[in-house]
C-alpha cells in the first residue's frame, strides 16, 4: 500500500513511508499533496494551541480580578503554566507573533465564555476587549487586581 490510498488506509504507515522517501531524496515517489496539506494542519494546530492557551490564561487573569475572595494557587498555577506554555509555543515558531492582535481577540471572546462559566458572572459584564497587554499576559509577575 502506497501513496494517497495508504494516507487513508493507515496513517501512521504513510508518515513513515514518506519520511523515507524524503530521507532518501526520492521525491518522485512521496505523496506531495498530502504531505503539503499535513503540513498546512501543523501550522493551523500551533495557532489552535496558542489560542486555547491564551484562552484559558485570559479567563483566569480575569477570575482573578472579578473574584478576589475566591483567588487560589489552583488559579495562580494554572496561570504560570499557561504563561510558560505560551512563551515556549513562541520560541518554538516566533512566525506565530504575527497577527498577534487577531489572536488576542479571538483567544478573548473564548475566554470570556470560559469566565462566564466558571464565575457565573454574565459576560457582558466583563470588558468588550481584553483589559491585558500583551506584556501583562506574558509577565510572570503580572497580576490584576480587583
Amino acid at each position: 500500500m502506497r501513496g494517497a490510498a495508504a494516507y487513508s488506509q493507515d496513517f501512521h504507515a504513510w508518515l513513515l513511508h514518506n519520511a523515507a522517501l524524503l530521507r532518501e531524496r526520492n521525491f518522485t515517489a512521496i505523496d506531495a499533496d498530502n504531505i503539503a496539506e499535513e503540513l498546512e494542519t501543523m501550522g493551523r494546530s500551533e495557532k489552535r494551541e496558542l489560542i486555547s492557551r491564551l484562552s484559558v490564561l485570559i479567563a483566569h487573569l480575569l477570575k482573578w480580578r472579578h473574584q478576589p475572595v475566591r483567588r487560589s494557587r489552583s488559579w495562580r498555577n494554572t496561570i504560570a503554566t499557561q504563561r510558560l506554555d505560551i512563551k515556549e509555543l513562541l520560541e518554538d515558531s516566533p512566525s506565530l507573533n504575527h497577527d498577534m492582535e487577531e489572536q488576542l481577540e479571538k483567544a478573548y471572546s473564548k475566554a470570556l465564555l470560559l469566565a462566564e462559566l466558571e464565575t457565573g458572572i454574565d459576560r457582558k459584564l466583563f470588558p468588550p476587549s481584553s483589559p491585558f497587554s500583551w506584556q501583562e499576559l506574558l509577565n510572570e509577575d503580572f497580576l490584576p487586581e480587583a
